[in-house]
């Protein structure tokens, strides 16, 4: 058990290492479109499915609530909370559509949108992206592995090249408390 313990700990923070190392600029401008974003008035869409809609409600609570210090709340909704718009878009519509009908409700063009899945090709995110590029949304992909379909649909791609699910969501959680931090910094 020990040995298990340590091998994923060490895998865990050279994983960590590399990604921010190589992505770091990548995310301070990501931050920034999100503040600026923000500052008129924007909101941003969070969507993901299993523990990729785990992380899009933490994240969406960070940014309405607050982070780490005291400021304004910033308008962030997860589009995967709401059980009466999941099972009435999945019975009539289908499960594919899920986000995508959702972001036509809610989006609008400059608004942001955050699509996180391990595999980028999970048939409705990948719709639901497609519909924030239609709106003209600023496009996030947090992916895993080789990046999927849905790497090549956003304008920043985070793009965690690793196997392991569970690895790649320790990054994509990290990556939100880090845009987090940096909006409470900006609107503190």
């Amino acid at each position: 058990m020990i040995e298990t313990i340590r091998r994923a700990v060490s895998e865990s923070l050279h994983l960590k290492n590399s990604f921010f190392s190589a992505n770091e600029g990548r995310i301070a401008a990501l931050a920034r479109e999100i503040c600026q974003a923000m500052e008129q008035g924007r909101k941003i869409l969070l969507f993901g499915n299993g523990g990729s809609a785990a992380d899009a409600q933490h994240i969406a609570a960070e940014f309405v609530g607050r982070f780490r210090l005291e400021r304004r709340p910033l308008a962030a909704i997860a589009l995967t909370t709401d059980t009466s718009i999941l099972t009435s878009v999945s019975n009539d519509y289908g499960y594919e559509q899920v986000f995508a009908r959702q972001i036509r409700a809610l989006g609008c063009g400059g608004d942001i949108s955050i699509a996180i899945s391990t595999s980028g090709n999970s048939p409705s995110v990948l719709l639901g992206a497609a519909a924030a590029q239609e709106l003209g949304m600023v496009t996030v992909a947090l992916t895993g592995s080789d990046g999927g379909k849905l790497g090549g649909m956003a304008r920043y791609h985070l793009n965690v090249p690793h196997p392991s699910a569970a690895r790649v969501q320790e990054i994509h959680i990290t990556i939100g408390h880090i845009l987090c931090e940096l909006a409470d910094e900006y609107f503190k």
